[in-house]
């Protein structure tokens, strides 16, 4: 008997404190508070179906969020707001392109900001332009179709002049793609 009691309180020892650090299940959107909701309100429609583990990054920010400074705040609830507006494909494109972004040398970093403020930097109806605009491939070499392959403009010739090159064939195909 005193060995079973010996036992149990061992395995008593050793698990209530496995147990006490066992992640819990995040809160249902009812569950939180009528703070974390508000803060939160973006996600709203999609909390119930995050991943505990995005819940519990979301439940930081809320809690770090009252001692922000309110441009810091509308920050984050644009941030949010943009967030919540993405598909789940969308975002997990993001989260990719998060990744690579930490992995990058910090001088690919750097340049990368630097375009990144270049670009914020443009007007808003320039940022729309190139932001709207699909990227274009580049044009194939036009001396490389064959005599014979119809044209694909009604009266394009089928192979280009001597003096012509790819890059100049047209405006746009000089101009670099938006990213």
């Amino acid at each position: 008997m005193a060995k079973a009691l010996l036992a149990l309180a061992l395995w008593l020892c050793f698990s209530l404190p496995a147990l006490a650090a066992a992640p819990k299940k995040p809160p249902t959107w009812a569950e939180l508070t009528s703070e974390q909701q508000q803060t939160l309100a973006p996600l709203a429609a999609d909390w119930d179906k995050l991943e505990a583990e995005r819940k519990r990054k979301w439940l930081g920010i809320a809690k770090r969020y009252p001692k922000m400074k309110p441009d810091e705040q509308a920050r984050v609830q644009r941030r949010m707001q943009a967030w919540a507006k993405l598909t789940p494909k969308e975002r997990q494109t993001a989260r990719e392109n998060y990744k690579k972004m930490e992995k990058l040398p910090p001088d690919k970093k750097q340049g990368l900001t630097k375009q990144w403020e270049d670009y914020n930097r443009l007007p808003e109806q320039e940022r729309r332009k190139l932001g709207s605009s699909p990227r274009k491939p580049p044009p194939p070499p036009l001396a490389s179709k064959s005599p014979t392959e119809p044209a694909s403009d009604a009266g394009a010739p089928t192979t280009a002049p001597p003096e012509a090159s790819p890059a100049s064939a047209t405006p746009e195909s000089a101009q670099p793609a938006a990213k």
